[in-house]
C-alpha cells in the first residue's frame, strides 16, 4: 500500500487482483475433480493396458457416476476458463505478465531453476520459466476441452474429430493433455512448498 505525506492511501499494492484469485481456486478444484473422474472413466476402457488408476484416487465409483461428475464439472471448468482468458485479455494482464518469452532468457532461467539458483524475490514478476509454463497450461486446457468435445460429441463435430486424428486418437490426445496438466499441478505444488509466500499471495492478493 502506498500512502502520501498526508496519510492518504494512493493505491494498494495488489499483486493478484480478486478475479485472478477466484478463477485460480475455481480452476484448481475443477481440475482435481475432472482428473479424478476422468481416471475412473479411463479405467472402464483403458487406452494403455499397463496403466490403471486405483479406485482410491478416482471419483464416481463406477462409469456412470464418473461420467456425471465429469460432465457437471466440465461446465464449471469451461466457464471459468473463458472468464479467466477474457479478463486477462481485457485488462492487458496477459500481455504484461506472460509476454514476451525470450529464448535466451528462458535458457538462463531454466538453468538457474535446475541448479536451485532461480530467485523469487519479486513475486509480482514472472520469470521466463513461469511464463512458458503458464502459456503451456493455458494451451493444454484448451486442447483438453477440444479433445474432450471430440470424444463426447464425435458425431456432431466430425471436423474436430478428424483434426484430432479420429475418435481413438482424440482419446490419446485427451489422456496426454491430462498428463501434462497433472505434471504441471505437481510441479506447481512443489514450487508452493519451496516458496510459501506464493500461497499467501494467491490467498490475500499481496
Amino acid at each position: 500500500m502506498i500512502v502520501n505525506e498526508h496519510g492518504v492511501v494512493l493505491r494498494h499494492n495488489m499483486v493478484q487482483p480478486g478475479w485472478v484469485r477466484i478463477t485460480h481456486w475455481i480452476n484448481a478444484v475443477a481440475v482435481v475433480l475432472m482428473v479424478m473422474s476422468g481416471w475412473q472413466i479411463y479405467d472402464a476402457s483403458p487406452i494403455f493396458p499397463a496403466i490403471e488408476f486405483p479406485p482410491s484416487i478416482t471419483l464416481g465409483g463406477w462409469l456412470a457416476g464418473a461420467l456425471q461428475w465429469h460432465f457437471a464439472v466440465m461446465w464449471l471448468l469451461v466457464a471459468n476458463f473463458i472468464v479467466y482468458l477474457a479478463l486477462n485479455l481485457a485488462t492487458g494482464r496477459f500481455r504484461r505478465k506472460l509476454l514476451p518469452v525470450r529464448p535466451k532468457q528462458l535458457v538462463v532461467d531454466l538453468l538457474a531453476a535446475l541448479s536451485g539458483r532461480l530467485k523469487h524475490d519479486d513475486l509480482a514478476h514472472y520469470n521466463s520459466v513461469q511464463k512458458l509454463a503458464y502459456l503451456v497450461v493455458i494451451a493444454d486446457i484448451l486442447l483438453i476441452v477440444l479433445s474432450g468435445l471430440a470424444i463426447w460429441k464425435s458425431v456432431q463435430f466430425p471436423l474436430l474429430r478428424t483434426l484430432m486424428g479420429g475418435y481413438d486418437n482424440a482419446r490419446v490426445v485427451h489422456f496426454m493433455c491430462m498428463s501434462v496438466l497433472v505434471a504441471f499441478f505437481v510441479i506447481h505444488l512443489a514450487m508452493v512448498a519451496l516458496v510459501p509466500r506464493s500461497l499467501l499471495l494467491m490467498l490475500r492478493g499481496r
